[in-house]
C-alpha cells in the first residue's frame, strides 16, 4: 500500500504530496503522523491518503519509518477542512495541518506525563506487619495505615510524608507495588459550585427555536446582560444528552476564566480549554482529552475551532462581531467560515451571538441567510445603564485640562464612598501614544517599523507595538537637541497613576497586554477585582465584553473617539460595538448602572445611537452607507500584501502583479468598484518594506475573481519576498 504524505516543512517547493511505501508491519491510517526519510534527513509528515498504487515505480519510493503517535492525530473531517482552507485562502497544506494539532506535538517537544503510584500488595498482612515492627517505627506504621485508608497514592506524596528511604524499602520488600498512569495537566480555573437558573420567556423561545441535527446558522442578538451564556449552555446540555460534542468560542483569552467558571459549573470534567495562554503541557493534555473523548466541550479563543472533536452537535461563536476571529498573520483564515464548514460537515447548527452583531451578519438575517433570534431585555429586568455623553471641549473651555471630566470625577468619588466598583475603558495601553519634540516636531519612531513608539512609564521605555522592540525614553530630541519633549495621547498607565493620586487608599487594577503577559494573569486580575471593594479596573478591549461583576455600578469611557477615527470603513461599527459592550458591564445585577462617555465630538451619530442602545437604527444608517459606497456586505474587499527586506524587490513584485491583474480588471471592469496599488499605510514592519494592491468587486463574481488572483500571485512567490492575499481584511494598515 502507498501513503500520500505532506512533509512538515514550511516551504513552497515542498508543498506537495509525496508517495511512500507503507511497510507491511506498520498500521497506518489516513490522518496518521509519520516519520519519513526526506533527502538525507528524517522528517515528520502527515498521511492524507492511502492508495493501492503509485504513479512512480517502486524503486523510486522510500518506506515510512514509523508512526509518531499511537493514535490518528488528524480526523477525516479535518482532512476535508484542509482541502477547503487551501482552496479558499490559498494556503500551504503544511500550514493548515499545523493548525490541527498543538504545536508542541511537532518534533516531540511535549509528551504525556506518566505518574508513579503505590498501593499495598494484596497479600499484605497488616496484623503480622504490626507485630513485626519496632516500637519506634511510627512512620512505617503510618505509611501502611495511610495506604489502607486511601488505597493508592502517588509516590511523590508518600516520599514527602513518610520519607524516601522508607518507601524504597517497602517497595523492595514487596509490601508496596507500583504502577504508572498518565497524569493530566489541567489549566487553573476559578472555583465553581453547581448553580441553576430559571429561563426567561425570551431565553426559552431562543432555545426552542434552534433545531438540532440540522445545519442552519442563527444570529442570537441579545443586549448585554440578557443571558446569552445561559442560552449557550442549555443548548450544549441538550447536545451532550444526545451523545454529541460542542465547540464554544470567545474572542479574548481574558474571557475564558469566567466562561470556564460557568461551563465547569454546568459540565464539570466534560470541558476542555484551548487557547494560547496555556502551558505546552496543559494545551497538549487538553487537546488529548478532546481527541480521546474524555472531554466533549471545547472552550477557547479562535484556535479552538480546530478542536479534534467528532460528531459535533453545535458550534457557538460568542461576540461574533469581534475582529480577533480573523487571523491576520499566516496562515490567514476567517473563523466563522471555518465554523460554517464544520457545521455543514456535521449537519449541526452554528450559533453566532452578540449584543452588537457585525453589519454583515445582521444583513444576512435580513436576506434570509441567517435566522434571527432576539433577547431584547436583561434577565434582571432592569433598564440598560444610562449613558451620559460629556463634551471634553466644553471641559477644556471651563478650565479642566485633565483626563477626567467633572462628571466622571463626581461619579468616581460617589462610587468609592458607596464601596462599589468601577471599570474605566481606554483603548490604548502604555502611558502615552507617542513622544514628540515641541521644538522641531520630531516623533520617536521604531527603527524597523514605520510607526511611532509608545511610552511605557513603569519600564521608562519606548516600545514598538508591532515588533516589540524597546528603546530608551527621550530626555532630549535626537534631531535638534531640545529638551522640550511632549507626551501624546494618554494610555492606561497614565490613567492608573492619576487615579492613585486621587484615591491613594483604593485598589486600582490595570488590565492590558502589558499586565497580562504572565500565565493566568487575566484570571488573577479578575479574581482580585471581584473580591475587592471599592476597586477600580482600568483596561483596554480586554475589559469591554463578557465580564459579569454584580457590584460594578460605574463605567467610564475615557476617550470614545479613539475607535471612531481610524482609516477603516468599519470604524463607526467598531466604535458603536465598543461603547455598547463596555457600557454593558455596569448594572448587571440588582444595582443601577451609570456610564460616562467622554468625547470631543458629542454630536456624532454613533454616540446618539449608542446612548440609546439603538442597534437597529444604527444598522439602518450604516447599511445604507455601505450600499451607496459599495462596501461589504455589498462587495468583497481584497488586499494583496507584498513584503521584502529589499524595497526594490517589493516594489518590482507589486508592479508585476498589478500589471498582470490589470488584464483581469479590464476584462471584468463592470464587476470592479476599485483597483489600485500603493505603499502600505505602515510601510515597514520588522524591517520589511510593504506594498499592497487594494480592490473591491461585486460579491456575485467573488469566487471566480479570487481564484484568478491566486493563480497570478503564485507566479511571484519566492524565498526573498512574501505575498499574502487577504479577503475582507480587518486592518488595512
Amino acid at each position: 500500500m502507498i501513503a500520500e504524505v505532506i512533509v512538515d516543512i514550511l516551504n513552497s517547493e515542498t508543498d506537495k504530496v509525496f508517495d511512500y511505501i507503507i511497510p507491511t508491519n506498520l498500521k497506518i491510517e489516513e490522518g496518521t503522523r509519520v516519520l519519513v526519510p526526506f533527502g538525507n534527513r528524517k522528517i515528520e509528515g502527515y498521511v492524507i491518503k492511502i492508495k493501492e498504487h503509485s504513479s512512480l515505480s517502486s524503486d523510486k519510493l522510500k518506506e515510512i519509518i514509523k508512526p509518531i503517535d499511537d493514535f490518528v492525530a488528524i480526523l477525516p473531517e479535518m482532512l476535508k477542512l484542509k482541502d477547503y482552507m487551501i482552496k479558499r485562502y490559498n494556503l500551504r497544506a503544511s500550514d493548515v495541518l499545523r493548525l490541527f494539532i498543538p504545536s508542541e506535538m511537532r518534533t516531540g517537544k511535549v509528551k504525556p506525563v506518566l505518574k508513579t503510584y503505590c498501593r499495598l500488595n494484596k497479600e499484605f498482612d497488616l496484623n503480622a506487619f504490626a507485630l513485626s515492627l519496632k516500637k519506634n517505627a511510627t512512620k512505617q506504621m503510618e505509611l501502611v495505615l495511610f495506604l489502607r485508608d486511601n488505597e493508592i497514592s502517588d509516590i511523590s506524596t508518600l516520599n514527602k510524608e513518610f520519607g524516601t528511604q522508607t518507601v524504597k524499602k517497602f517497595i523492595s520488600l514487596g509490601i508496596l507495588s507500583t504502577f504508572q498512569e498518565e497524569y493530566e495537566r489541567k489549566p487553573e480555573t476559578l472555583e465553581h459550585k453547581c448553580e441553576r437558573f430559571v429561563h426567561t420567556v425570551e431565553q426559552e423561545r431562543a432555545i426552542n427555536s434552534i433545531k438540532q441535527d440540522k445545519y442552519e446558522t442563527y444570529l442570537l442578538h441579545g443586549v448585554t446582560g440578557s443571558g446569552k451564556t445561559e442560552v449557550y449552555m442549555s443548548l450544549i446540555e441538550n447536545v451532550l444528552y444526545t451523545g454529541k460534542s460542542a465547540i464554544m468560542l470567545v474572542p479574548e483569552i481574558s474571557l475564558t476564566p469566567q466562561i470556564m467558571f460557568n461551563f465547569k459549573n454546568r459540565f464539570g470534567e466534560n470541558v476542555a480549554l484551548l487557547h494560547s495562554g496555556l502551558s505546552a503541557g496543559e494545551r497538549y493534555d487538553e487537546w488529548r482529552r478532546l481527541r480521546n473523548g474524555k472531554a466533549k466541550v471545547a472552550v477557547g479563543a479562535r484556535s479552538a475551532i480546530f478542536a479534534p472533536l467528532e460528531n459535533i452537535g453545535i458550534i457557538i461563536i460568542d461576540e461574533e462581531h469581534d475582529s480577533s476571529y480573523s487571523s491576520e498573520s499566516n496562515p490567514r483564515y476567517k473563523t466563522i467560515e471555518v465554523a460554517d464548514f464544520r457545521a455543514k460537515y456535521n449537519s449541526c447548527p452554528l450559533i453566532l451571538g452578540s449584543a452588537t452583531p457585525s453589519i454583515s451578519s445582521y444583513y444576512n438575517t435580513q436576506i434570509g441567510k441567517y435566522k434571527l433570534l432576539e433577547l431584547p431585555t436583561r434577565v434582571n429586568g432592569k433598564d440598560m445603564p444610562k449613558i451620559q455623553i460629556v463634551d471634553m471641549l466644553s471641559e477644556i473651555r471651563n478650565g479642566n485640562n485633565g483626563i477626567f471630566s467633572s462628571a466622571l470625577k463626581d461619579e468616581l468619588y460617589s462610587c468609592v464612598e458607596q464601596n462599589k466598583q468601577t471599570m474605566l475603558f481606554l483603548n490604548r495601553r502604555g502611558y502615552t501614544s507617542f513622544m514628540m519634540c515641541r521644538n522641531c516636531g520630531y516623533v520617536a519612531k521604531c527603527s524597523d517599523c514605520d510607526v511611532s513608539l509608545v511610552y511605557h512609564k513603569v519600564e521608562d521605555k519606548l516600545k514598538c507595538h508591532y515588533c516589540g522592540k524597546r528603546f530608551k525614553a527621550l530626555t532630549k530630541c535626537p534631531q535638534c537637541g531640545s529638551a522640550e519633549i511632549k507626551q501624546g495621547a494618554i494610555g492606561t498607565q497614565r490613567v492608573v497613576d492619576e487615579l492613585k493620586d486621587m484615591f491613594p487608599d483604593v485598589k486600582i487594577l490595570r488590565m492590558d497586554n502589558d499586565t497580562t503577559q504572565n500565565k493566568n494573569a487575566h484570571q488573577k486580575i479578575l479574581e482580585e477585582f471581584s473580591i475587592t471593594h471599592p476597586a477600580i479596573l482600568v483596561g483596554t478591549q480586554m475589559i469591554a465584553k463578557g465580564h459579569d461583576f454584580p457590584d460594578v455600578t460605574l463605567v467610564g469611557i475615557i476617550d470614545a473617539d479613539q475607535s471612531l477615527y481610524q482609516s477603516d470603513y468599519r470604524s463607526t461599527e467598531r466604535a458603536f460595538a465598543l461603547i455598547t459592550q463596555v457600557s454593558g458591564r455596569a448594572g448587571r445585577k440588582n444595582l443601577e448602572g451609570n456610564v460616562i462617555l467622554q468625547t470631543y465630538n458629542p454630536r456624532h451619530y454613533v454616540y446618539k445611537f449608542a446612548a440609546n442602545y439603538n442597534y437597529k437604527a444604527f444598522y439602518e444608517k450604516e447599511i445604507n452607507l455601505r450600499e451607496t459606497t459599495k462596501f461589504p456586505p455589498f462587495a468583497t474587499i481584497l488586499r494583496i500584501l507584498v513584503s521584502s527586506e529589499k524595497e526594490e524587490l517589493a516594489r518590482e513584485t507589486i508592479r508585476k502583479i498589478y500589471n498582470d491583474l490589470a488584464d483581469l480588471y479590464n476584462e471584468e471592469k463592470e464587476s470592479f468598484y476599485y483597483f489600485n496599488a500603493m505603499k502600505s499605510p505602515v510601510g515597514r514592519i520588522k524591517n520589511k518594506i510593504r506594498y499592497q494592491i487594494l480592490m473591491r468587486f461585486t460579491k456575485s463574481k467573488e469566487n471566480d475573481i479570487i481564484e484568478k488572483i491566486y493563480r497570478v500571485t503564485d507566479n511571484y512567490k519566492s524565498a526573498k519576498v512574501s505575498i499574502f492575499v487577504e479577503i475582507d481584511p480587518q486592518s488595512l494598515s
